[in-house]
């Protein structure tokens, strides 16, 4: 799978926001656009219905589309066994993954200490995954041409913790300090790792970026009030 998108020129995505996260990890480090044909229910990264999947690759091939460019993440989880290396589009999610449990978290900014959490987890999203999970977790909804990341903690217990949002040049280090386990490392809701007490996870920008296919007539605050049915009475 991880050599699906060499020499490719396309990579056509079928599917929910699920499979296109799927879709634009493989492509990313082959700098392949991806065009998302939506057949899930909320289809927010996808550009066409599947009504529209021939005229779609029509204008491809006739070079009429835009390529929109969007920031990803690098994640290194460090644990007493090493190093894993992933990316994500959307986020980065550091919480619990048992039941009635809470995460301490010391979280440190471009190498310096900044603040510690007790949350249920803590949310590091790009403009694009501001939309995502941690929208739900009452963040910002910030334009992807905006580059930036933004700090989401999840029902932190100390009220004054708010959303935060760092530049995209930001180099960001979490810090497992609970002494229980039970707690983890998502990325995009797709891939995990366990954590244990003292591991870390730092995340960045990512070199690569995803690259999707949009069509001249589309507009992202357009999809923006579709897709969360603003204006609707």
């Amino acid at each position: 799978a991880d050599e699906l998108c060499i020499g490719a020129d396309l990579v056509l995505s079928l599917g929910g926001d699920g499979t296109m996260l799927r879709a634009v990890d493989l492509a990313a480090p082959e700098d392949v656009p991806v065009l998302g044909v939506n057949l899930g229910q909320l289809g927010y990264l996808t550009e066409v219905e599947p009504s529209g999947v021939r005229v779609a690759l029509k204008r491809f091939l006739a070079g009429s589309y835009q390529l929109e460019e969007r920031m990803r993440l690098d994640a290194v989880v460090t644990d007493a066994d090493g190093e894993r290396r992933s990316s994500a589009l959307n986020e980065v999610v550091v919480e619990k993954s048992e039941m009635g449990h809470t995460v301490r978290l010391e979280v440190g900014l471009d190498g310096r200490p900044f603040t510690s959490y007790v949350a249920d987890g803590l949310i590091l999203a790009t403009p694009t995954g501001s939309t995502a999970y941690s929208l739900s977790a009452g963040g910002p909804i910030i334009n992807p041409a905006v580059a930036s990341l933004i700090l989401t903690p999840v029902c932190p217990h100390t009220l004054t913790h708010r959303p935060l949002i760092v530049p995209a040049t930001a180099e960001i280090e979490v810090v497992l300090t609970s002494k229980d386990d039970g707690a983890m490392a998502t990325l995009d809701g797709q891939v995990g790792v366990a954590l244990t007490q003292g591991d870390t996870v730092e995340i960045q920008t990512s070199e690569h970026l995803t690259r999707l296919i949009r069509f001249p007539e589309s507009s992202y605050y357009e999809v923006l009030r579709e897709k969360l049915k603003w204006g609707d009475s």
